[in-house]
């Protein structure tokens, strides 16, 4: 419990606030997003949360195994056909990317070298005699953020610990490194594609209020003397093209890592001039974090599929450990498919609607469906083929914990707050030999318990640090 007096709190919150810039925890400023001379603290917590050691270990265990499960799943087209076929029908967006994907299988992949950038993010369960178990909410294979800026944050924490008379606690903040791992990752697969003037594209939003966070990346790639470049659709669009050998060519440079930034939502493709361009990089021998297939294994019902019986056997036939361990992060996931099994799932849902949650085929968080509001869209399309853009899933119940919420301009306040732990994957794969599997950090956000869906981007989610308790 969070028992404090009110002058106490403010000066640890002010000092916070200065630690959080010094330290290069920042955003731009929402009203001006462009503008590089305004900018402030990106929200984050006053204290860190108490996480059960046990469950935090079993996360970061089990993450080089989501990544061997999203790289197979991205090499097997007969599964992510099958999984996804209910989904395009009617899910425009997944359908646009389903094509492309298939497009690149008729022509073939130019490149080898695959590279993995994901974070798998899990809430506790905690509804009931005090035990805390692990599960997935998602696993992110596109444009997995805040590794740059939650590589910053455990000092802001330990000082304020300490100021607080906390010391022994102060100690037990982890170190925490994504930004570097990312980086890594990042480096090999520039170096195993062999071209030293060639650059690594981050392909970035037009306006970005979270640059600082893509900066760290950056960063840790000049330090290697691996040139960066921010490009955006529209360079690619206007300035990109490919050679004979379908080398990736933007501005006149030659382009070795695609990392995509941006590109997870349909309205980051206002026109056919974009689609077209992600076209190209697809096709071109620059390697794609994440390539169209590892794009879509990171989708909703890709998730809602793997949670069935005897699939995850099929991508690890001869380990049942690992099987084990991937499972027993898994939260109930049904499907809406049209059949006797959607039926039970409309029905279900139905009649208890604050024990799921509804998901859409869509990335960034903001587009979840709960509680009543899951009834006004199932009753809207639990006849039609429409239903099968979304999965539904059990709502997971963490215990609230007291803390406050640093955020500019709002009110300095204790309320009661939810975490998420996401975890930081990385891999490379070159032909059939995997060159790098690593978990390289995690991250923990924090939100006031008011607020059921949001990311940090999305303004509702701040940043956190696990105490491992």
């Amino acid at each position: 419990k969070v028992i404090m007096n009110t002058s106490l709190m403010k000066e640890l919150a002010d000092v916070a606030k200065d630690v959080a810039l010094q330290q290069g925890i920042l955003m731009r400023i929402q009203e001006t997003p462009n503008s590089s001379e305004l900018v402030t603290y990106a929200p984050f917590t006053l204290f860190p949360t108490p996480v059960p050691k046990a469950v935090f270990l079993q996360a970061l265990a089990v993450q080089t195994h989501y990544n061997t499960l999203v790289d197979k799943i991205s090499q097997d087209p007969d599964f992510l056909e099958e999984a996804l076929a209910s989904t395009i029908a009617v899910d425009d967006f997944t359908g646009r990317l389903f094509r492309i994907h298939q497009q690149i299988l008729k022509e073939g992949r130019s490149q080898s070298i695959v590279l993995g950038l994901n974070r798998s993010d899990y809430m506790l369960d905690q509804r009931n005699n005090g035990l805390s178990s692990l599960k997935q909410i998602e696993i992110n294979t596109f444009a997995a953020s805040f590794g740059g800026l939650s590589s910053r944050t455990p000092d802001v924490h330990r000082q304020i610990l300490k100021m607080a008379g906390r010391l022994e606690e102060s100690q037990r903040i982890l170190d925490n490194d994504p930004a570097a791992g990312l980086a890594r990752a990042v480096a090999k697969a520039w170096e195993l594609y062999g071209s030293e003037r060639a650059v690594v594209m981050f392909l970035v939003e037009e306006s970005q209020r979270n640059i600082f966070d893509q900066r760290y990346i950056e960063y840790e790639l000049w330090k290697r003397n691996i040139p960066t470049k921010r490009k955006r659709f529209d360079d690619v669009c206007e300035k990109g093209s490919l050679d004979q050998d379908k080398r990736l060519f933007v501005d006149g440079q030659e382009v070795a890592v695609v990392y995509f930034r941006n590109g997870y939502m349909p309205q980051n493709y206002p026109s056919e001039k974009t689609w077209e361009a992600r076209l190209m990089m697809e096709r071109s021998l620059a390697v794609k974090c994440p390539d169209i297939s590892t794009h879509l294994a990171g989708t909703k019902k890709v998730q809602q599929v793997l949670a069935k019986p005897g699939v995850l056997e099929k991508f690890f036939p001869d380990k049942p450990q690992v099987v084990e361990q991937i499972r027993a992060t898994f939260a109930g996931l049904y499907t809406l498919d049209i059949g006797p099994e959607g039926d039970k799932t409309v029905a279900m849902a139905l009649a208890a609607p604050d024990q799921f949650v509804l998901k859409p085929q869509r990335e960034g968080g903001g587009n979840n469906i709960y509680g009543s509001e899951i009834c006004q869209v199932l009753q809207g399309v639990k006849e039609s083929t429409e239903r099968t853009a979304y999965i539904l899933m059990d709502k997971i119940h963490p215990a609230p914990v007291q803390n406050c919420l640093l955020r500019r301009d709002a009110p300095l306040q204790i309320s009661n707050c939810l975490s998420e732990l996401g975890v930081f994957g990385v891999y490379v794969r070159q032909g059939k030999d995997t060159v790098m599997n690593d978990c390289v950090g995690h991250l923990l956000r924090t939100k006031s318990s008011e607020h059921s869906d949001g990311g940090v981007a999305a303004g509702v989610a701040v940043l956190d640090n696990p105490l491992l308790v």
